[in-house]
């Protein structure tokens, strides 16, 4: 009987050790294993950056010229109604001149307050060309709106109108209102350096010569400094030279309200022809007593407007398509860099008065 106890119990002894050696020394604690999923959440988090986070209130820097003029005031209402609409930080800045080394140093400034988009219409392209690539080397999406930058600085360039159709306009409302094509005129503009300005003067200068070849232009394009008061001293100065000077073509808006200043004291509204841009608001009275012929332009605030809207898809990662139609702005035409509003709006005595801006 103890024999079989004792076999017994060593029996047990035996199948205990078994068992104890075949499972492990202490259960496996949970927390070693993390979930996946867990390690990959960060980079699901930065794809929405990557391509553009939709909704994010962006901080986009408009700058004009200059600040201070009518047609910048509008274009100013329209950027800011743009951020009011679409939620974004908008703030819009620029010199109180035509100055390309003012706005360099606070586009500088912008750059140090980390905006995300800077529209500009620079006064002197090869001027800010330095300062906008470095805009760019930080992070930081450039744009061009009113006046073109060199191409290479920007990702778009937002066009007002045509520059051919609008180059063209110029001389064919002139030849129109004259009645002839052989008179004597004088362009007056903005700033000698100001690209658009430039562009439309330069285009609509061959155009002449080849339809218009009995034109005679009396003196190189006088520059005014964007500043009314100087275009009507140099209208008087141009009166004084050129006593046979028949038209005066203004481009930049208050050239044409000073040439019709001008042309008003002298009382030579019945013998000089005043076209050119300008808003039409400040145009009514130069229109009503004939001192100024015609005027035309775009809807400043609408630039301003479609300036930010550009911005804010260039953040979120979508790219502008011909014939799109933006809100408040209407269909825009788009070639790679190149948008463009839409054509120019014509104004005279009759109907200056449908338009207010």
């Amino acid at each position: 009987m103890k024999k079989v106890l004792v076999v017994t119990l060593v029996v047990l002894m035996v199948v205990s050790m078994l068992v104890s050696c075949s499972q492990p020394a202490s259960p496996p604690s949970e927390e070693p294993k993390a979930p996946t999923e867990d390690t990959k959440a960060p980079e699901q988090e930065k794809e929405p950056e990557e391509q553009g986070e939709e909704g994010k209130a962006w901080k986009i820097a408009v700058m004009p010229k200059l600040i201070g003029i009518p047609y910048f005031n509008a274009s100013e209402k329209g950027a800011l109604q743009a951020g009011k609409d679409m939620g974004l930080d908008v703030q819009y800045v620029g010199p109180t001149n035509a100055d390309a080394t003012e706005q360099v140093k606070m586009i500088e400034d912008l750059i140090n307050q980390g905006i995300d988009a800077l529209c500009v219409a620079p006064n002197d392209p090869a001027a800010l060309s330095p300062v906008l690539k470095k805009a760019k080397d930080a992070g930081i999406v450039v744009l061009d709106w009113d006046t073109p930058a060199n191409p290479e600085d920007v990702v778009y360039s937002i066009n007002q109108v045509d520059q051919q159709e609008y180059a063209q306009l110029y001389f064919d409302k002139a030849v129109e209102l004259a009645g002839k094509d052989d008179f004597k005129y004088a362009i007056l503009t903005g700033g000698l350096n100001a690209a658009n300005l430039n562009g439309w003067i330069d285009a609509g200068l061959e155009y002449a010569k080849e339809k218009y070849p009995n034109l005679q232009l009396v003196t190189e394009r006088v520059p005014t400094d964007e500043s009314q008061q100087l275009a009507y001293q140099k209208t008087l100065e141009l009166i004084a030279a050129y006593p046979d000077l028949e038209v005066i073509l203004g481009y930049s808006t208050p050239t044409p309200l000073g040439a019709a200043k001008a042309v008003r004291e002298k009382n030579l509204i019945d013998s000089i022809i005043v076209v050119g841009s300008t808003t039409p608001n400040d145009s009514v009275e130069y229109l009503d007593d004939g001192s100024l012929d015609l005027g035309f332009l775009w809807d400043p605030s609408k630039l301003g407007y479609l300036a930010v809207f550009a911005a804010k898809e260039v953040l979120e990662g979508r790219e502008l398509s011909d014939g799109q139609e933006v809100p408040n702005v209407g269909k825009i035409s788009v070639d790679g860099k190149i948008v463009i509003m839409g054509p120019p709006s014509v104004w005279t005595k009759e109907n200056v008065r449908d338009y207010d801006f």
